[in-house]
């Protein structure tokens, strides 16, 4: 059993199109049709009463548990009293159509395999379409249940089953004698759908997943936790486009009743890369290509304003809206929409693109890159504003919103840029650049040297000048910009351990905010924390705190972005994993 209350544990599907939250008793409770980014449909995650949901209830002495099929993002619910037994099988259809497409529609379909006995079920199918803003209108019809929104901004949903229509908006029991499905859809379906239809959809939506699993390498330790991660990386690839989401949710707090509650179905790019970094050392190279292209679409070539983050369609106005009609995730609001991070100015950007464009060079055959002018036209114009914006104060990686300093981390990744930047032109054989890069390289690195480190505490601090630590700056080494036995990073690691590890847990820093101090690790940083001992030789130690988080992971082996300190409660944003 985990440390983790019932109630918070959430399994999510998806089918790179969109995903859903289903929770540990089998209930819909968020999801959004028909794309990651648009409107919920069930939204009970972040309102109870008005948010909506497609729950599966039972008897109270139902015996309830739940796991993945292996290897798949199939998520299986099973429900049991004495010898009544039934499954709810949920997935969103992917697959390769016969014309060599990802068939990935807006569906979620239910299959309910009957197991034994005669189990009596009843659904509560209660969408909530739009952000649950307006009233519905439900209508009945022989073939599906239609509910749409009356007024404001028209949305709808179908719901199609060979169950009685009429039973299950009235919410009254159901005898499962018999294998049955329920499909919800943004569309209307012109198939005809029975369950030989919905039974094929599961085996081809199978097949893929255990055909994409078997792409990973086995690894000797650890194999079940990296693949389970890997799957639900995948699922936050944007089929459309190949962007990488954070989140497939929006105001999930840090902690509850705490204001950092931000929507995050967007793509950061720096956040994107890390995930493509990780996907593509484990072989899965598609999704990386996906990626570098869109970023590409995304890079401006010259004198454009270059943004942290992007629509999952390549949206560059991501206005930040507040819903007040929601009371929030156990009352924590607000509930926004958007993200007005996208306007903010933060200068590790430059090193996080100009690091995927030299990736992207050096992962594919030349003759897989059509595009060589253009991308050496984007890094030169990428160099020049690291070139005259390095030495500005901005809000960090971790935005704060209304302070800029001079953080150590945004100065690495500086840093970064121009490195990459001078390797770059030596890939395209231009020494003029490469000697001019390479030296604001070295400036940039003597002048963290010099005020990124604190001598009086032995560390690189959060932002020059303070005393500070930020578990950011544990990457340095993984960037390349110091070695692991260096005695400054050495240092850094220790007392970054020291001061911000609590209980096995990472908090990201300790300095205020705009929302004053943190109340909750952040899981990331966690791992960061144990590669960082790994590499600087404490293995032993590495390997406990590794088995120590592999704890916090929810009952289908999930982990969140956030774990607060005080209830071990999780927060199931989901956009970081082993």
């Amino acid at each position: 059993m985990n440390r983790k209350a019932k109630n918070l544990n959430y399994g999510v599907i998806g089918n790179g199109r969109t995903a859903a939250l289903i929770s540990d008793r089998g209930d819909i409770e968020w999801c959004c049709l028909p794309d990651f980014d648009s409107s919920s449909v069930f939204a009970r995650l972040l309102d109870i009463e008005k948010g909506g949901e497609f729950a599966v209830r039972v008897e109270d002495d139902y015996k309830v548990s739940q796991a993945y099929i292996p290897k798949t993002n199939i998520l299986v619910t099973t429900f049991a009293q004495g010898r009544h037994r039934f499954e709810v099988i949920d997935f969103m259809p992917r697959y390769r159509s016969e014309y060599d497409q990802i068939w990935c529609p807006p569906d979620i379909i239910r299959y309910i395999r009957h197991v034994s006995g005669k189990p009596r079920v009843r659904f509560h199918y209660d969408p909530r379409p739009c952000y649950a803003q307006f009233p519905v209108k439900t209508e009945i019809r022989r073939e599906y249940i239609k509910i749409g929104t009356l007024n404001g901004s028209y949305e709808s949903v179908y719901l199609y089953s060979d169950l009685s229509l009429e039973d299950i908006a009235a919410e009254r029991p159901l005898t499962i004698d018999r294998d049955a499905f329920c499909l919800i859809s943004y569309n209307q379906k012109l198939a005809d759908l029975d369950l030989d239809y919905i039974q094929l959809e599961y085996e081809k939506t199978r097949v893929y997943w255990l055909d994409w699993a078997a792409k990973t390498p086995k690894l000797p330790r650890y194999n079940t936790e990296v693949q389970r991660s890997a799957l639900v990386l995948k699922l936050l690839a944007f089929q459309r486009t190949g962007a990488i989401l954070a989140a497939v949710t929006t105001s999930l707090p840090e902690a509850i009743g705490d204001e950092r509650n931000w929507d995050y179905r967007f793509c950061w790019l720096r956040d994107a890369s890390m995930t493509i970094n990780v996907l593509k050392r484990l072989n899965h190279y598609n999704v990386a290509m996906r990626f570098y292209k869109y970023i590409l679409q995304m890079i401006p070539f010259k004198d454009e304003k270059i943004q942290i983050m992007y629509g999952i369609n390549g949206q560059k106005k991501l206005t930040e809206k507040i819903l007040n009609h929601l009371a929030g995730y156990e009352n924590s609001r607000p509930v926004r929409i958007g993200n007005a991070a996208y306007t903010q100015k933060q200068n590790d950007i430059f090193g996080i693109l100009i690091e995927a464009i030299y990736r992207y060079l050096t992962t594919f055959k030349r003759g897989q890159i059509y595009n060589r002018e253009d991308l050496w036209t984007v890094v030169r114009s990428l160099a020049r504003n690291v070139e005259h914006q390095w030495r500005q104060p901005d809000m960090s990686i971790w935005e704060f919103r209304t302070r800029k300093q001079h953080f150590t981390f945004s100065k690495v990744l500086s840093w970064v840029a121009m490195d990459r930047a001078a390797r770059i032109a030596q890939f395209f054989a231009m020494p003029k650049y490469v000697e001019i890069w390479s030296h604001i390289r070295d400036v940039i690195k003597a002048d963290i040297l010099k005020k990124g480190w604190n001598e009086e505490i032995q560390a690189f601090t959060q932002a020059y000048g303070q005393p500070y630590l930020d578990a950011a700056n544990l990457l340095m080494e993984s960037y390349g910009f110091i070695a692991a036995d260096d005695p400054k990073y050495v240092s850094t690691v220790r007392l970054t351990e020291q001061r911000l590890c609590r209980d096995g847990l990472m908090y990201r820093y300790l300095s205020e905010d705009d929302f004053g101090k943190p109340r909750s690790s952040f899981t990331v940083c966690t791992f960061w924390l144990i590669r960082s001992l790994y590499k600087i030789g404490e293995t032993k130690k590495a390997e406990r705190m590794f088995e120590k988080v592999l704890q916090y992971s929810n009952h289908v082996g999930l982990f969140s972005e956030d774990i607060d300190f005080r209830t071990d409660r999780i927060n199931l944003i989901m956009n970081i994993l082993i």
